[in-house]
């Protein structure tokens, strides 16, 4: 097993670096580090492009004795450039030629410091993966000796998210991690019809925490239970008038991570964020990552 990391071939990054090291440590498995840079046509023979092809390459293998640097002896990787149709086609190849369990890559620098965002290749990642994605937060930096500390699962009260929790279980058991349950909702602080609209709101939401609460102190119990169980941080639920408001009223660690579920919306065995998967992940202060529907229950068994 393996964790595949994917570079901008023009741009250095140290933020992905960071959290693939992280996660490589956690786990005890090596790196495969790579650039994916576009296909050339066998007949494309002019000095022009093989010029431009040279170049290209030569600023890949740049970036990737950057990432050697950066990483140093810390972990086991293997540096490679790998040529594909696209980016995401690149990596999604690479993970299931290497047998993969992870694709790691870093956030668009459109993001602010500490947050994530996609462009457009790594969207489409998100959209195509058949292995689970971490994400790297802008900026992202981890401890030369740092392992993962604590799982939150995003937990949404539906079966889908149920079987996330668990698998998060198993992943949080295997690297040595505390498991926690995490949910978020936003409530706006006005109505646009009456006070008694938003006192309802109000109401709806108390009542979803209290369902939210029982749903997870059950999860959490059958967790208890497996014969490798990680240790139970419990269950925190986050409520706001805004999606930074209602992340930040929840606690985190420099050495956690979020696990998101695909949306059941999206095709089987691949990553798709829907609505709500997709402000979590965008308003996350901590890495996260993505696992496509039906994936977490295999992994755990």
């Amino acid at each position: 097993m393996s964790l595949v990391v994917g570079l901008d071939p023009a741009h250095r990054s140290t933020a992905v670096l960071h959290l693939a090291a992280m996660l490589a440590r956690s786990a005890d498995t090596d790196l495969v580090v790579a650039t994916v840079l576009p296909q050339t046509w066998p007949m494309a023979a002019g000095s022009a492009d093989a010029e431009w092809r040279g170049y290209t390459r030569d600023t890949a293998n740049l970036v990737l004795d950057h990432a050697a640097a950066v990483l140093g002896g810390s972990v086991r990787a293997e540096y490679l450039v790998h040529e594909a149709s696209s980016a995401r086609r690149g990596l999604a190849e690479l993970a299931v030629d290497r047998g993969a369990a992870l694709i790691v890559i870093g956030s668009s620098s459109a993001a602010p410091v500490g947050r994530i965002a996609l462009g457009s290749e790594s969207d489409a990642l998100l959209h195509a993966s058949p292995v689970p994605v971490a994400i790297a937060p802008r900026g992202f930096r981890a401890a030369e000796d740092a392992r993962v500390g604590r799982v939150t699962a995003a937990f949404r009260g539906t079966d889908s998210s149920g079987d996330l929790v668990l698998g998060a279980a198993g992943v949080a058991a295997a690297v040595g991690a505390d498991l926690r349950i995490a949910s978020f909702a936003v409530v706006p602080p006005e109505s646009g019809t009456s006070g008694a609209g938003l006192d309802a709101e109000k109401r709806i939401a108390r009542q979803w925490t209290e369902d939210i609460e029982r749903q997870a102190g059950g999860l959490l119990a059958q967790v208890s239970r497996l014969e490798e169980a990680p240790r139970i941080a419990g269950t925190e639920i986050g409520v706001g008038d805004s999606w930074d408001a209602a992340m930040a009223q929840v606690e985190w660690r420099a050495d956690e991570v979020l696990v998101v579920g695909s949306s059941t919306l999206g095709p089987i065995a691949r990553v798709f964020l829907g609505s709500h998967a997709a402000k979590v992940v965008r308003h996350a202060p901590v890495p996260v990552v993505v696992v496509p529907r039906g994936a977490a229950v295999p992994d755990l068994d």
